[in-house]
């Protein structure tokens, strides 16, 4: 399966197609989701909260988690010693009280957000990777020794053991090797067609608050936007929680999953969920790359 600096790699959200309608409901109870940025139960964002110390900040992301609400992301930001949760539009007053409860006496260090629509898998049609009746996206080629791969998201290799590079699964891609969701959100697939071309030129690098990047997928193409915030906590309406992503404003649609995020020859992300769509814009999440790199240790090229 090829894959360039030049041709839009796979984008956001677990974003796969799915032709059987059995199937969409077990992928939408495993892939993750795209989400969209807005504020949370008010317009922008509570009022700042006091600083919270080291130690204050862990026991606030612990709480976020044991308090088990779907539909949520969360982040620490140590910059201004608060845990930043955006919630979507199925998150109610009364599980953001929750959360607060949970969070007991630190719940003041907590800034709360919402975000329009859910985060949930998108899926749609389009040009990638096919398999057992869903569609994701190449995000980077790899090697290890003489052997080539290439990573996409895990919530996708979860359910496709064997990949094709058309929808009528003809010319075979190869098989999933390695697979990890919920927790982490990456795969990896060998290349077992030594007629396709895997053309690399991208290093790993690890992203920054701030940074201009870009983000291919098979429905929408290459996006822009910035990178919003990173080692974020995401608890998808649809089930799953994957921890250490990296968020971004750029939007995403159904089908981008297992795309790729990148800034330049930089390889950052691999498109994990999110909300929105690139008409009104959206949220959307990102397994670092380097993580994945390291799991599997493979290689760039």
């Amino acid at each position: 399966m090829t894959r360039n600096a030049s041709t839009p790699a796979p984008t956001s959200t677990p974003t796969r197609t799915r032709t059987r309608t059995a199937r969409t409901a077990a992928l939408a109870a495993a892939a993750t989701a795209l989400l969209a940025a807005a504020a949370l139960g008010t317009p922008t964002a509570t009022a700042a909260a006091p600083a919270a110390d080291a130690a204050q900040l862990s026991r606030l992301d612990q709480a976020v988690l044991r308090a088990d609400v779907g539909g949520t992301a969360w982040r620490v930001d140590r910059a201004t010693g608060t845990v930043v949760v955006t919630a979507d539009s199925t998150v109610s007053a009364a599980e953001l009280a929750h959360i607060r409860r949970t969070a007991g006496a630190d719940a003041g260090a907590l800034r709360v957000e919402r975000a329009a629509g859910t985060f949930t898998p998108l899926l749609g049609p389009g040009d990638a990777i096919y398999g057992s009746g869903y569609r994701c996206s190449v995000a980077f080629n790899a090697v290890s020794g003489g052997t080539y791969y290439f990573l996409t998201a895990g919530h996708c290799g979860n359910v496709v053991k064997t990949w094709y590079t058309n929808s009528a699964q003809s010319t075979l891609a190869g098989p999933t090797v390695g697979s990890s969701f919920p927790g982490n959100d990456y795969a990896l697939v060998r290349y077992d067609n030594a007629g396709l071309s895997h053309p690399g030129g991208y290093t790993a690098a690890d992203p920054y608050v701030g940074e201009p990047v870009k983000r291919s997928g098979s429905t929408t193409g290459t996006r822009s936007g910035t990178v919003t915030g990173l080692d974020v906590t995401v608890h998808y309406s649809g089930g799953g929680t994957v921890r250490g992503m990296i968020q971004t404003n750029v939007c995403a649609e159904p089908g981008d999953s297992g795309g790729a995020l990148y800034d330049g020859t930089k390889a950052l992300g691999i498109t994990s969920g999110g909300s929105g769509n690139c008409s009104s814009g959206g949220t959307t999440f990102y397994q670092p790359v380097k993580e994945a790199l390291a799991k599997y240790k493979v290689s760039l090229y």
